[in-house]
């Protein structure tokens, strides 16, 4: 799985917009997580489409969340700067067929694509703001495996 600086930055920007709780301008943002200003730009833009963030002029403007971050869950961030959270070869999962012995990729893919929305639509942007995750996130990373990455060490005899 690969998250995208996109989402990544996105997420980073309306984590800074629910914290200030007023109007914060690109370059604030652009300053306060280190994403580049003309990146983020093209993020607001899509945020904005999907109908998650305002933009206001004038002296004391900027973006805004457009509700409440604790109604907008890190899922709906993601998928309005990335589309669909869960891609194969360029399908969503749903439309894919497998036959014989990979016939249960589908079965995998489709538990994929659940476990990452059972986290993103679990998560608000108000937690995150908060660094106030639930308990049950917090939970999921408490193995220190969570936190390595998987080798595979072979030997050979």
């Amino acid at each position: 799985m690969k998250i995208s600086a996109r989402a990544d930055y996105a997420l980073r920007a309306v984590a800074e917009l629910a914290r200030a709780g007023v109007p914060c301008t690109t370059s604030e943002i652009a300053a306060s997580q280190a994403i580049p200003r003309k990146f983020l730009e093209g993020i607001l833009t899509a945020l904005r489409d999907e109908g998650l963030v305002v933009g206001q002029r004038g002296i004391g403007g900027g973006y805004r969340l457009t509700r409440d971050a604790s109604e907008i869950s890190l899922a709906d961030v993601v998928r309005a700067v990335d589309g669909p959270l869960i891609f194969v070869r360029g399908e969503r999962p749903s439309g894919l067929e497998y036959d014989g012995a990979a016939s249960e990729l589908l079965t995998i893919w489709v538990a994929v694509r659940a476990a990452i929305r059972g986290v993103l639509e679990r998560v608000t942007v108000a937690d995150l703001a908060a660094g106030a995750l639930p308990g049950e996130i917090r939970a999921l990373v408490d193995d220190q495996s969570a936190w390595e990455d998987a080798q595979t060490n072979l030997s050979v005899e």
